[in-house]
């Protein structure tokens, strides 16, 4: 008999089908995946070692941890709550690890459904984007009961550099709203000061060397800024994911009287530059705003 913990992997999309192959590899636990798309989960199990399930109800049932990693509120809610979700199958005393990156009311409303089996719910949202997750070097940010996540700390070490604890169920959430805040303020300021440099014809080589050293770096700089003055947006984070995102932290705001002003100004760039086709264009695209606003 096995003493490998039975570990499931929901969501085998840009961030998850990495994620549960690096799981895989460790060979330190038993895996299973599932994915929506059976096509995705077929060529996850012709690469990696583990158990491909055909139904939800066969992921879960023997799971000692389920782990789930997909795109909104709306997935997370359909793959756990609808006829044919997992609630019904999950295993008394099981964990249940959220990588998606949700709104807070649904972490805390997930925390209270899988109390009520006893189940412990850790809402763990992650960043580093598509490259992190290949490279195994995600940070994560969790919330719920601290004993429960450093018990789950040899799984989410596979495929992680970095887990903090941030407090109470929802608090993972919370930290990646501040995240993406964050994020979105250095893309608008890194954006406007591409194009300044450009509109003086500065050789963009020479200028990313100087100002990367100083106190305006950031990992955009450093992994965007070049690409970005070639207009290059074909990779990464898509822009899709981050109108979710800001939107999430945009209704987090109208409840805690924090105001926003920045934050919407971005999120309405995206939702623009969506409606110009730039949906999949990665985040950094948010340089060609004023060109196509001309």
């Amino acid at each position: 008999m096995s003493s490998k913990k039975n570990v499931t992997f929901i969501g085998l999309g840009t961030m998850g089908y990495p994620m549960a192959g690096h799981l895989s590899k460790s060979n330190l636990f038993n895996v299973c995946v599932f994915n929506r798309s059976s096509e995705k989960a077929a060529k996850w199990g012709s690469e990696y070692e583990g158990k491909v399930a055909n139904s939800l109800e066969e992921a879960v049932t023997n799971a000692d941890v389920v782990i789930t990693c997909t795109g909104r509120d709306e997935d997370m809610k359909e793959i756990v709550f609808s006829d044919g979700g997992m609630l019904p199958h999950l295993k008394e005393g099981s964990i249940f690890i959220d990588h998606t990156t949700t709104s807070f009311k649904l972490a805390k409303y997930l925390n209270e459904s899988l109390k009520s089996k006893d189940i412990a719910f850790i809402d763990a949202p992650v960043s580093g984007g598509e490259a992190g997750a290949i490279n195994g070097v995600l940070s994560v940010m969790a919330g719920g009961d601290s004993d429960i996540l450093e018990s789950c700390d040899s799984i989410i070490k596979t495929y992680s550099k970095s887990i903090t604890f941030m407090g109470n169920s929802g608090s993972g959430q919370l930290a990646k709203m501040v995240n993406q805040i964050c994020i979105a303020g250095l893309l608008q300021g890194l954006s406007e000061g591409l194009l300044f440099a450009e509109s003086e014809n500065l050789d963009m080589d020479s200028l990313l060397s100087a100002i990367s050293g100083g106190a305006a770096q950031s990992w955009q700089m450093v992994n965007r800024g070049q690409t970005m003055h070639q207009r290059e947006f074909d990779f990464g984070f898509a822009i899709k994911w981050m109108v979710k995102d800001l939107g999430y932290c945009l209704d987090q705001a109208e409840g805690n009287n924090t105001k926003l002003a920045f934050t919407q100004e971005i999120y309405d760039r995206y939702t623009n530059l969506m409606d110009k086709g730039h949906t999949y264009s990665d985040t950094s695209a948010l340089m060609m705003f004023d060109e196509l606003n001309k």
